[in-house]
């Protein structure tokens, strides 16, 4: 009996810490992704990435910058292993880190250029990186890689130092491009959370034209920093296939998505668009944890959500101690209050694979937003009503249970079939059939924060 009630209370904890209903945890099987429909592209209608062949991909990213950096190969093996599970398609990690990434050497004791000059890589520092990358293709990984931080560009804050010129830079993405052309699984990131504009221009231009210069079969994006658009400097750019966001770690409402999402969605010409850092769960508000408190699962929903239903083609999802891999040797950065091994299991992280799940299971390629769907004639903008549609169905996003007061006669069609979809366990009920003959309100099954909901119209 004594063993009987203490499993049972170790259960109970279990579905405590996460936050969520107990029997939502199905993980993927298998690799993540299939590398043999061909490279990635960007598809016909210029607002979503497919392979080759004309498959879909689904871009669910999580923020692992110290990756190559911090952990040895056993760590590494446990995080790529927990994230396939879990059903992330891309890990995004960065080649010259932020944390004292040229001086301080990795658990190997290896850094990974010689007297700080990129123009001398140090090659048991990369054959690390090389590693790293086919355990990733083992698993049906792509990574996201980031060539630098961008301290090593524009310091302004960080450890630096700034190593970087117009011509070092082209030779070093040159570099890179060679070693790493034949991966199936790379994407590359330029930038690292700094401005694209100024002095810093010539510098990231130049990296990345140096990459591609010899690698024309990986796309590439920038990463900005906080509340800004690679669209603002790069837009443009031949190099650049698709814009990357950064919504940042200040924001609890729709109004960062306003203002920074939704015109780079609109602007000319026609390119994809994602939130590639938004707030990261068990990140302090702000950095102001005694005022605002901590990001939290939700939250993560609430950024996916809103991004990929005003027109995103994937998301990243990041967790303050994961992207640094802080463990208990390491001092907090940002307020961090946990390890990263004890962190890999939170709600957010497990909400990803809910999202892929319904996201998957309708023509990406078609999503697109559809405001007009919505006729509430006040949402406050924490509690942001989105919607997207595709030629038979549409998804509404409730972030906090609201009603929603919806134009079926928009749908064209005379009815359509109705189901709640959880994105905290991914459950979905059927709710009925409905006449697609005007403004009809919809009520989800509960409400309030943390009570989430995706309406599943389908037509």
């Amino acid at each position: 009996m004594k063993t009987n009630c203490l499993f049972f209370v170790s259960l109970l904890l279990c579905c405590l810490s996460k936050q969520h209903l107990c029997a939502q945890e199905v993980t993927w099987t298998g690799p993540s992704v299939d590398f043999s429909h061909g490279k990635l592209i960007v598809d016909t209608s210029k607002r979503h990435i497919a392979f080759e062949d004309g498959t879909p991909f689904l871009y669910f990213g999580d923020t692992a910058w110290e990756l190559f950096h911090r952990l040895d190969q056993k760590n590494t093996e446990k995080y790529l292993e927990n994230r396939r599970e879990k059903g992330f398609t891309v890990i995004q990690a960065v080649v010259l880190a932020e944390l004292d990434g040229l001086g301080k050497p990795t658990p190997a004791g290896d850094t990974p250029l010689k007297d700080n000059n990129p123009l001398l890589p140090n090659e048991p520092y990369f054959a690390h990186v090389d590693w790293v990358v086919q355990k990733a293709q083992e698993k049906g990984l792509f990574i996201g890689m980031l060539p630098t931080w961008g301290d090593k560009v524009d310091k302004q804050w960080g450890v630096g130092p700034e190593i970087f010129t117009k011509e070092n830079a082209f030779a070093y993405g040159k570099f890179l491009g060679e070693r790493y052309k034949t991966y199936p699984n790379i994407i590359w990131i330029i930038g690292g959370d700094r401005s694209g504009g100024g002095k810093n221009f010539e510098i990231w231009d130049a990296m990345a034209r140096g990459i591609k210069s010899v690698d024309d079969a990986h796309l590439m994006t920038f990463h900005p920093q906080g509340e800004r658009s690679s669209a603002e400097w790069f837009h443009e750019r031949d190099w650049l296939d698709f814009n990357m966001v950064q919504t940042g770690h200040g924001q609890r409402s729709f109004a960062i998505y306003k203002r920074l999402f939704l015109p780079g969605y609109h602007r000319t010409p026609t390119k994809p668009i994602m939130d590639g850092e938004p707030r990261y769960e068990n990140h302090p508000v702000s950095w102001a944890p005694d005022v605002f408190g901590w990001f939290d699962d939700a939250d993560v929903r609430q950024t996916l959500y809103w991004s990929m239903l005003s027109g995103g083609f994937g998301y990243t999802y990041g967790c303050h101690s994961i992207w640094q891999m802080r463990d208990q040797t390491k001092e907090p950065i940002g307020l961090a209050r946990s390890f990263w091994h004890d962190d890999l299991d939170l709600a957010g992280a497990w909400d990803i694979i809910h999202a892929r799940k319904l996201l998957s299971s309708r023509p990406a390629s078609q999503m697109r937003p559809f405001p007009e769907f919505i006729k509430n004639e006040y949402m406050p903008e924490t509690d942001w009503i989105v919607a997207a549609r595709g030629t038979d169905f549409a998804l509404v996003y409730i972030p906090t249970g609201l009603d929603a007061l919806l134009d079926l006669s928009l749908c064209g069609t005379k009815a359509v079939d109705a189901s709640w979809y959880n994105p905290r366990t991914g459950d979905q009920e059927h709710a009925g059939h409905v006449a697609a003959n005007g403004v009809v309100k919809f009520s989800p099954p509960t409400r309030g924060r943390g009570n989430d909901w995706v309406l599943v119209l389908a037509y």
